[in-house]
């Protein structure tokens, strides 16, 4: 994708180094708005000297900015930080780390990626029933039931179900239609690429899919049962060395 000179711009005045910095959001999920914000997400590498000294660094810098018309959110966690997610149940870190809609890069951003394929569980599957259940209740909480919700809920569910089938991380549901070929999906697509952020649906058949919600909750489940992804992740000595190698390079420059 054609990345807006803005969004360069934000990340050149970024005070620390940037491991990798990635497009997350509707632009990521596959079904961008018109009017869509851009969602950067990444990690920054905090010196040595405001690690260990009186005076520390932030572990998150977060900016929100306008710039030639475009609404822009970045958000980067210290490399530690990063890592400790890393390290728990959350989906959220893995998409970021294995977005294909790269920013920056680094030898060490490819290393993570091969490292982080080992922080991988089944329980993952927790974050993604939770995540959905929360886009389910704001579809359903809004009478005018807006279509933003409910793409969610299904790139949701079948981002988790494809989690645990495969031990990868997609998050894109145009590609994971691909594989599970929903036959509504392409025209909700549709429609929100051609309207905005607050599309509302028109003639929706809620009872419809709210038994698809549910079916896929329970194909979820039933993905999580039968995973043969470990209990727990195995990565934490090869994050622990990455870190202090990123801590050393960081205090020699």
């Amino acid at each position: 994708m054609n990345i807006p000179p803005s969004i360069n711009t934000i990340i050149g005045q970024q005070p620390y180094p940037l491991l990798f910095t990635i497009i997350s959001g509707s632009h990521l999920y596959g079904f961008p708005s018109p009017d869509s914000d851009y969602d950067l997400r990444g990690v920054h590498i905090l010196p040595v000297q405001e690690v260990v000294g009186l005076e520390t660094g932030n572990e998150t810098i977060e900016v929100s900015e306008f710039r030639e018309s475009l609404e822009i959110d970045l958000v980067t966690h210290d490399v530690k930080k990063f890592f400790l997610m890393l390290l728990k149940k959350n989906g959220y870190v893995l998409e970021q780390l294995y977005s294909p809609l790269i920013v920056t890069t680094s030898i060490e951003h490819e290393e993570l990626k091969s490292i982080a394929k080992n922080c991988i569980t089944r329980h993952h599957s927790y974050h993604y029933i939770g995540f959905s259940a929360t886009q389910w209740k704001l579809f359903q909480k809004e009478n005018t039931h807006r279509l933003k919700p409910l793409l969610y809920v299904y790139r949701v569910l079948l981002t988790g179900i494809y989690l645990m089938q495969t031990g990868v991380v997609e998050a894109n549901l145009i590609k994971l239609n691909e594989v599970f070929n929903l036959p509504y999906i392409p025209d909700l697509i549709a429609q929100k690429l051609a309207g905005t952020e607050r599309s509302i649906l028109s003639d929706i058949n809620v009872a419809f899919h709210q038994t698809e919600y549910q079916r896929l909750c329970n194909k979820l489940q039933e993905a999580y049962e039968s995973s043969t992804l470990p209990e727990v992740p195995s990565a934490k000595v090869a994050l622990h060395n990455l870190l202090v190698r990123l801590r050393a390079k960081s205090y020699e420059l």
